[in-house]
């Protein structure tokens, strides 16, 4: 083990753990899975600018001394806080909010009920239904032990939500995860979603911050089952305020004939580093991805995703789009994977960059990895800046400068709008973004 392994945060130490652990009163195998992920946690490094994954994203401004672990010693008051941006205007079946890991509002319908429909915040989905809980817990793509960070969840997750629809269920009412940090407020929910055979379901997440101009930390995971022939309409919007630390896995697996259409949203944080991974597993296997990217002042956002095709005759279609404003930085890795055996793979990924001002930056690095013969792959990325003419066309017929960026930028992202078939998901995404367009000379 080395020194900087070596030396533990006191207020992330063994004796903090096991204080931790024991407020929350769980069954033994999860308490072993909480042990073996945190003696991992306390045998990495913290990842570096040296390691390929993280060489074009800076964390040593971050500081876990800084944060505590979410505490349970009190009740959060539902009345006091916000109900989310995606659900405005929308019949939900079920929700779940929490405040620095801590539940404060977990409901599902009568509905949902009666057809065997499984929905809440974890601990109490735990403690009603433990064996459920434990055949899919970390079963799916999600590594405990993949880095520092990945441990740390492992060994610490709060908060976050627990869907399970049995087989040949229709959930027709979306259902709604909210995730919050107050002042220096750590998340570190932990979402998992299991669709049976032949299920079909909507499920709405996002997480913001109650004080845009206060620090927090989330270091959270998602854990995406798609059964055969399932079907599950996914939306995860990250809203933090600018002064938080966004680490996450967000993992997905579809089964034969299964459709995952997954629409993610990132517009706030100091510093994001998300990892988000689907695999294909079993023939005729769909994924497709709409990703919206909006950052300002200086923020850096990082998107390592990955279209793992692991049997043949399966589809995948990853679109990304990014704007960027003042010195904001984003990065995105994207890779297909074919595995031996795979045939008949179609996978396409791209990423468009739009630049707003001159010091803002874009990295974008695709890449394929094909070990099957009887393959489409394509990829592309593209970045470009504002055209100067459009916005003098725009100003000559009345608009001002600052509605005709809006209009530019809003236009930029309409072929991802048009892929997101959830009217109210397009609304939220348009108004968030709209709102953060500065003008520029």
């Amino acid at each position: 083990m080395s020194v900087a392994a070596a030396t533990t945060v006191e207020n992330w130490n063994a004796e903090a753990f096991n204080d931790y652990v024991k407020q929350l009163n769980e069954p033994q195998w999860l308490v072993d899975l909480r042990q073996e992920a945190f003696e991992s946690f306390e045998q990495k490094d913290w990842p570096t600018r040296k390691e390929e994954e993280w060489m074009r994203t800076d964390i040593r401004g971050f500081s876990l001394k800084k944060f505590n672990p979410p505490s349970f010693a009190t009740q959060v008051d539902p009345s006091t806080l916000p109900t989310g941006l995606l659900a405005q205007g929308v019949d939900i079946g079920g929700q779940v909010i929490s405040l620095n890991g801590k539940t404060a509002v977990s409901t599902i319908s009568d509905e949902l009920k009666a057809k065997g429909v499984i929905f809440g915040d974890f601990r109490t989905v735990l403690a009603e239904h433990g064996d459920l809980v434990k055949k899919y817990l970390f079963q799916g793509e999600f590594d405990p032990h993949f880095d520092k960070f990945s441990a740390l969840h492992a060994a610490y997750f709060s908060g976050g939500a627990f869907l399970y629809v049995p087989r040949n269920v229709q959930v027709e009412q979306p259902l709604h995860v909210l995730n919050l940090v107050g002042d220096n407020g750590v998340d570190l929910a932990h979402t998992l979603i299991v669709l049976e055979e032949g299920a079909q379901a909507t499920v709405l997440t996002e997480s913001a911050s109650l004080d845009d101009d206060q620090p927090g930390f989330h270091c959270g995971a998602i854990e995406v089952i798609v059964g055969d022939r399932a079907n599950l309409r996914f939306v995860n919007l990250q809203n933090w305020g600018e002064k938080v630390w966004h680490f996450a896995q967000q993992k997905g697996c579809v089964g034969q004939d299964g459709n995952l259409f997954w629409t993610l949203g990132a517009l706030g944080s100091r510093l994001s580093k998300v990892n988000q991974h689907v695999a294909l597993d079993k023939p005729g296997a769909h994924c497709e991805v709409n990703g919206v990217l909006f950052t300002e002042n200086k923020q850096h956002l990082s998107y390592h995703t990955q279209q793992y095709h692991r049997a043949p005759n399966c589809t995948s279609n990853f679109l990304y789009k990014a704007a960027l404003q003042d010195q904001s930085r984003t990065v995105w890795r994207g890779m297909i994977k074919v595995a031996p055996g795979a045939q008949k793979t179609d996978g396409y990924q791209r990423i468009d960059n739009l630049l707003l001002t001159e010091h803002s930056r874009a990295d974008s690095i695709p890449g394929l990895e094909i070990e099957a013969d009887d393959v489409r792959c394509t990829h592309g990325a593209t970045t470009g800046k504002v055209d100067e003419e459009q916005i003098f066309y725009a100003m000559a017929r009345g608009y001002t400068r600052k509605e005709a960026m809006r209009m530019i930028v809003t236009g930029f992202f309409q072929q991802v709008f048009d892929r997101i078939t959830l009217e109210s998901v397009r609304e939220a995404l348009g108004h968030a973004i709209a709102r953060r367009v500065r003008e520029y000379d």
